[in-house]
Protein backbone atom coordinates (compact mmCIF):
# COMPACT_ATOMS: atom_id res chain seq x y z
CA UNK A 1 0.00 0.00 0.00
CA UNK A 2 1.35 3.52 -1.15
CA UNK A 3 1.85 5.89 1.58
CA UNK A 4 0.08 8.97 1.36
CA UNK A 5 2.41 12.60 1.53
CA UNK A 6 2.41 14.40 4.33
CA UNK A 7 -0.47 16.79 5.14
CA UNK A 8 0.48 20.57 5.40
CA UNK A 9 -0.96 23.22 7.16
CA UNK A 10 -3.12 24.77 4.59
CA UNK A 11 -4.03 28.88 4.86
CA UNK A 12 -7.45 29.67 4.68
CA UNK A 13 -8.45 31.40 1.11
CA UNK A 14 -7.72 34.86 0.76
CA UNK A 15 -10.96 37.29 0.83
CA UNK A 16 -11.66 39.82 -2.04
CA UNK A 17 -11.09 42.41 -0.30
CA UNK A 18 -7.54 41.22 0.94
CA UNK A 19 -6.70 40.80 -2.95
CA UNK A 20 -7.25 44.28 -3.79
CA UNK A 21 -5.49 45.54 -0.99
CA UNK A 22 -2.58 43.53 -1.78
CA UNK A 23 -2.82 44.07 -5.41
CA UNK A 24 -3.14 48.06 -4.45
CA UNK A 25 0.05 48.02 -2.36
CA UNK A 26 2.29 45.63 -4.69
CA UNK A 27 1.50 48.53 -7.68
CA UNK A 28 3.14 51.23 -5.47
CA UNK A 29 6.18 48.36 -4.16
CA UNK A 30 6.71 48.12 -7.78
CA UNK A 31 8.14 51.68 -8.19
CA UNK A 32 10.64 50.95 -5.74
CA UNK A 33 14.10 50.84 -6.85
CA UNK A 34 15.84 47.26 -7.16
CA UNK A 35 11.91 45.59 -6.05
CA UNK A 36 10.39 42.79 -7.32
CA UNK A 37 8.25 40.08 -6.53
CA UNK A 38 7.59 36.83 -7.43
CA UNK A 39 4.98 33.85 -6.82
CA UNK A 40 5.24 32.24 -3.25
CA UNK A 41 3.12 29.35 -2.45
CA UNK A 42 -0.15 31.67 -2.47
CA UNK A 43 1.43 34.78 -1.96
CA UNK A 44 3.56 37.09 -3.83
CA UNK A 45 6.96 37.32 -2.15
CA UNK A 46 8.42 41.08 -2.23
CA UNK A 47 11.93 41.23 -2.30
CA UNK A 48 14.78 43.96 -2.28
CA UNK A 49 17.38 42.66 -4.82
CA UNK A 50 17.84 39.03 -3.44
CA UNK A 51 16.16 39.97 -0.14
CA UNK A 52 12.64 38.97 0.59
CA UNK A 53 11.02 41.97 2.54
CA UNK A 54 7.40 41.02 2.40
CA UNK A 55 4.60 38.68 1.47
CA UNK A 56 1.73 39.58 0.11
CA UNK A 57 -1.87 37.16 -0.13
CA UNK A 58 -2.60 36.23 -3.44
CA UNK A 59 -4.64 32.74 -3.05
CA UNK A 60 -3.72 31.97 0.20
CA UNK A 61 -4.05 34.27 3.63
CA UNK A 62 -2.22 34.72 6.81
CA UNK A 63 -4.95 33.61 9.73
CA UNK A 64 -7.73 36.35 9.39
CA UNK A 65 -7.85 36.23 6.10
CA UNK A 66 -6.63 40.46 6.21
CA UNK A 67 -2.82 40.06 7.11
CA UNK A 68 0.23 41.16 5.18
CA UNK A 69 3.44 39.88 6.79
CA UNK A 70 6.92 41.63 6.47
CA UNK A 71 10.33 40.99 7.71
CA UNK A 72 12.54 43.57 9.71
CA UNK A 73 16.22 42.17 10.94
CA UNK A 74 17.68 43.93 13.63
CA UNK A 75 14.78 45.81 15.17
CA UNK A 76 15.90 49.26 16.28
CA UNK A 77 14.32 50.52 19.39
CA UNK A 78 13.07 53.12 17.65
CA UNK A 79 11.37 50.34 15.63
CA UNK A 80 9.84 48.52 18.20
CA UNK A 81 8.53 51.19 19.89
CA UNK A 82 6.42 52.07 16.52
CA UNK A 83 5.66 47.57 16.49
CA UNK A 84 4.23 47.19 20.19
CA UNK A 85 2.13 50.79 19.78
CA UNK A 86 0.31 49.62 16.86
CA UNK A 87 -2.82 46.98 17.79
CA UNK A 88 -2.37 45.89 14.16
CA UNK A 89 0.66 44.57 14.10
CA UNK A 90 1.41 40.83 15.07
CA UNK A 91 4.80 38.78 15.48
CA UNK A 92 5.77 35.27 13.77
CA UNK A 93 9.48 34.44 14.71
CA UNK A 94 11.03 32.22 12.42
CA UNK A 95 14.60 30.97 12.71
CA UNK A 96 15.45 34.01 14.25
CA UNK A 97 14.75 36.18 12.03
CA UNK A 98 12.10 38.77 12.44
CA UNK A 99 8.59 38.75 10.82
CA UNK A 100 5.74 40.75 11.57
CA UNK A 101 2.46 40.66 9.91
CA UNK A 102 -0.15 43.65 9.69
CA UNK A 103 -3.86 43.54 9.52
CA UNK A 104 -5.63 45.69 7.45
CA UNK A 105 -9.55 46.36 8.06
CA UNK A 106 -10.21 49.53 6.26
CA UNK A 107 -8.67 51.19 2.38
CA UNK A 108 -7.24 53.92 5.48
CA UNK A 109 -4.82 50.89 7.10
CA UNK A 110 -2.98 50.74 3.31
CA UNK A 111 -1.39 53.95 4.31
CA UNK A 112 0.41 52.44 7.17
CA UNK A 113 0.32 49.23 5.31
CA UNK A 114 2.87 51.09 2.87
CA UNK A 115 5.32 52.53 5.77
CA UNK A 116 5.49 49.24 7.62
CA UNK A 117 6.53 47.48 4.09
CA UNK A 118 8.73 50.38 3.58
CA UNK A 119 10.72 50.01 6.96
CA UNK A 120 10.92 46.17 5.71
CA UNK A 121 12.25 47.01 2.62
CA UNK A 122 14.78 49.65 3.81
CA UNK A 123 16.07 47.14 6.12
CA UNK A 124 16.35 44.64 3.54
CA UNK A 125 19.44 47.02 2.15
CA UNK A 126 21.02 45.99 5.15
CA UNK A 127 21.63 42.31 5.75
CA UNK A 128 22.86 39.98 3.86
CA UNK A 129 21.66 37.83 0.90
CA UNK A 130 18.78 35.57 1.30
CA UNK A 131 19.93 31.92 1.14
Amino acid sequence: MKKSAPRRNKHPPVSDQMKAWSAALAVEVADWPRATARSFFGFNALYRGDNIFGMLPRTCSFGNGNLLAFRIDGVTERIKARLEKDPRIGSIDQNSTRWFTFELSSDTDLHVALDWLGAAYQAASKRPKSK
